[in-house]
């Protein structure tokens, strides 16, 4: 291959990994039909490409904070909470995007089986925790108790009332620990979210996304703000405060939650040793076996 030829291959090989954002964009499309935006304005697609180009720079700073995490031995615990479609999910791609899986990974537990239900409450999320060099984004987390156990009534008040009594020795106990807990509420409003449930109705990609339980949790709209509200109260702590994000804009919330994000750690760039390529070895006596065409996909495209 010439320099040229490889040149042009490698900057295909770029762009197509740019284009893994520019795919994950597309799901907000009916939104922008919903918002009446002409795709083609010219402030829109200024605001996009200012968007993508603080992610994509943000993401390298991530890169940098996992190169650190792991050279330090550091451990990171960072919650994702907010009412259905607030745009949890949505960040929580961006941040594990580019990062290594082994590194950073997410924990979104299903709901309790019956073994589950007779555990000490916290067990489950336990063994979620991170190792030495890791970091752990919790897509909802043991505040469900307080969230959707309460209003949907699948917890006691007792329950509730013990959660509330624990939950602050037990972060504190994770603190202690060694780990770095960061908790973040995506807040949206009213109108908002009726926009986003209408844009995943009307969208068959996404209709998957709508449970029973986000149905009845638009019509307890009210309730869900009042346990958030004493959520928030009796569990903002000194050694693991509550982060609010605003998201009804939900590209300015990715950005300025991950900005956020990597403003609470004193990460810096870790020294990598030079990486050379070594040459491939070759043995003339080698003949490679000729693929059976019956096991060859077919080329459609």
């Amino acid at each position: 291959m010439t320099p040229p030829d490889m040149l042009r291959r490698l900057r295909s090989d770029v762009l197509d990994g740019y284009d893994e954002e520019l795919e994950m964009e597309l799901e907000d499309r009916n939104i922008d039909a919903l918002a009446n935006i002409a795709l083609d304005d010219e402030d829109y697609k200024l605001e996009r490409r200012n968007y993508f180009r603080e992610l994509f720079r943000l993401q390298a700073e991530l890169v940098k904070l996992q190169d650190w995490v792991v050279h330090t031995g550091h451990k990171m615990v960072i919650i994702f909470e907010g009412r259905d479609a607030a745009g949890k999910g949505g960040v929580i791609k961006r941040i594990t995007q580019r990062l290594n899986p082994r590194v950073c990974r997410v924990a979104a537990l299903p709901a309790p089986n019956d073994r589950e239900r007779t555990q000490w409450y916290f067990q489950r999320y336990v063994s979620h925790l991170p190792a030495g060099g890791e970091m752990v984004l919790f897509d909802r987390s043991w505040y469900n108790r307080a969230g959707v156990e309460r209003v949907m009534g699948f917890c006691t008040d007792d329950q509730l009332e013990e959660f509330f009594r624990t939950v602050p020795e037990f972060e504190k106990m994770l603190v202690r620990s060694g780990i770095k807990l960061i908790k973040y509420w995506f807040s949206i409003s009213d109108e908002e979210q009726e926009l986003r449930f209408l844009g995943r109705i009307h969208d068959p990609l996404k209709q998957w996304k709508l449970s029973p339980m986000d149905l009845e949790s638009r019509r307890r709209w009210e309730d869900y703000t009042r346990a958030k509200e004493e959520m928030l109260q009796r569990t903002h702590l000194a050694e693991a405060p509550w982060w609010i994000v605003p998201a009804d804009d939900k590209k300015k919330a990715r950005l300025n939650c991950i900005e956020h994000l990597l403003a609470q750690v004193p990460y810096h760039e870790v020294e990598r040793q030079e990486v050379v390529l070594p040459e491939r070895t070759h043995h003339p006596d080698y003949m490679r076996h000729p693929v059976p065409p019956e096991m060859i996909v077919p080329q459609k495209y």
